[in-house]
């Protein structure tokens, strides 16, 4: 039988839709650090490229971990998220 890997981010995007749940429990993923290592700047990013889809709870949560970041690290995740957008 043959096994698919699907990213999380490719399934987000599947189908036209656009699903900012996805990339809210992503930025939860590496905000608790849920099956990988805690990165905070990821983690904002996500919850912020989520907010930015609708999604309520993400920008109730980026907020949270803002207030754990330093500025530079701040900076770093709304560039990064800033640059998925655009290309995205």
């Amino acid at each position: 039988m043959a096994r698919f890997e699907i990213n999380p981010v490719e399934m987000a995007t599947m189908g036209g839709e656009t699903k900012a749940d996805v990339f809210c429990e992503m930025g939860l993923m590496y905000a608790t650090g849920r099956g990988c290592g805690i990165d905070l700047v990821a983690a904002h990013k996500w919850l912020n490229i989520a907010a930015i889809k609708g999604c309520e709870r993400a920008a109730e949560l980026r907020q949270d971990v803002a207030q754990t970041m330093s500025k530079t690290e701040l900076a770093e995740a709304l560039r990064a998220a800033r640059e998925w957008m655009t290309m995205h």
